[in-house]
């Protein structure tokens, strides 16, 4: 699931709370009458007014209102907060600081306001849904996964058929490594709707977490039956293929994810690496060519890239691009015994000891885990990730 589609979610449940004022306050004459009416006249009245009863805290409220509804929350902020320093029991006022604090982005402050909040609604309270899922997508805002599930938990088993909320609680109990977690939410969501593709990701991520690299590769096959269209679920199953050496399959699938996603620099590296176990080296070259100059950071295309080189008998090339991925990934000890062959080969006997020595004092590293992979991609706005497999 993405965060942007978890987000959503929360916004869905953003509605400006009408400000209560006393009778006869002179603010309300200055509230716009409908939809059309010019809310610049309204914010000349009110800031006027603000001016002539700097104490009263109706007309800063109302100018808050008038700027969330523009959507210019920073400045919604600064007026609510001065409403709140004249008068914190206002009803409504907390509450919209609060929506304003999280449409902004600002998901600490967001907790802070939401919580006293939360905690007056009586358990039979509608309010309490909302806020509920407001501070549990807060957590999850500030990749507070753990802290986000009991909210999201709570919101789930109140309102057990919104797909959405079940699929960003079982988002955040795979970030936060529960896992049993994902399962149940996983099966809520089938009871709903058989064939749900993100679903089925989810709970394939968590089985390749709990090392049932089997259970996983299955459901990211039913992922990719149910929505073939759906990002990452060609990369996520292509991924699994790969790890278990069935690169022809899995160069199938990473065609496929870039067919739906083109310039996808994961997908093309790992195309990359199974077209060089496949030995299509011409293929790989071009491809990470690419990637590298896309993503330089990618420690695994600069390793691929100099292992191509390297039997093209491109020397100093090969060379560059194993030093690249040295620098980028320095406990690599298959970067090192690269380097090591390829100055030996050079007739560079030195340097190639030095590489073989650290070489035998690193231990071989594994391939990351799909979470970690999946993840740097959503995270990196599907930036290849800077931790790269051994070969």
């Amino acid at each position: 699931m993405s965060y942007r589609l978890a987000i959503w979610l929360a916004l869905g449940m953003v509605t400006w709370s009408p400000l209560v004022q006393p009778q006869g306050d002179p603010t309300q004459a200055a509230l716009p009458r409908d939809q059309q009416q010019s809310a610049t006249e309204s914010e000349a009245t009110l800031i006027a007014l603000s001016k002539a009863h700097p104490t009263k805290a109706e007309p800063f409220a109302q100018l808050g209102l008038l700027e969330a509804r523009r959507g210019h929350y920073p400045q919604a902020i600064v007026f609510y907060r001065k409403a709140m320093a004249l008068k914190p029991t206002m009803p409504g006022l907390r509450l919209n600081l609060g929506l304003a604090l999280f449409k902004d982005g600002q998901y600490k402050q967001a907790i802070q306001t939401f919580t006293p909040l939360l905690r007056s609604q009586s358990p039979s309270s509608p309010e309490r849904q909302r806020l509920t899922v407001l501070v549990g997508m807060s957590h999850y805002g500030l990749g507070e996964y753990q802290a986000a599930v009991p909210y999201l938990k709570q919101a789930a088993d109140r309102d057990g058929q919104n797909l959405s909320l079940l699929l960003t609680l079982a988002h955040s109990c795979l970030l936060s490594k529960q896992y049993q977690c994902v399962l149940d939410a996983y099966h809520r969501m089938v009871a709903q709707n058989a064939e749900s593709a993100e679903a089925d990701m989810l709970v394939g991520e968590a089985l390749d977490e709990m090392k049932d690299t089997i259970g996983a590769t299955r459901e990211f096959r039913a992922a990719v039956q149910a929505n073939p269209k759906e990002p990452n679920a060609h990369f996520g199953l292509g991924y699994l293929l790969w790890t278990q050496r069935q690169y022809q399959e899995a160069s199938q699938e990473f065609q496929a994810e870039l067919e739906n996603t083109p310039d996808y620099p994961q997908a093309m590296l790992y195309l990359a690496d199974a077209d060089i176990q496949l030995n299509r080296n011409e293929d790989a070259r071009s491809l990470l060519e690419k990637v590298v100059k896309i993503d330089p950071a990618t420690s695994m295309g600069h390793l691929d890239l100099g292992i191509v080189y390297a039997e093209a008998n491109r020397e100093e090339d090969a060379l560059r691009e194993f030093k690249a991925a040295a620098q980028l990934k320095p406990d690599d000890v298959n970067v090192h015994m690269r380097l090591g062959r390829l100055y030996r080969s050079m007739g560079e006997a030195s340097e190639a000891k030095n590489e073989f020595d650290k070489a035998r004092n690193l231990n071989r590293t594994t391939h990351d885990a799909l979470i970690t992979v999946m993840s740097s991609a959503s995270d990196k706005d599907k930036k290849s990730p800077t931790n790269s497999p051994a070969k």
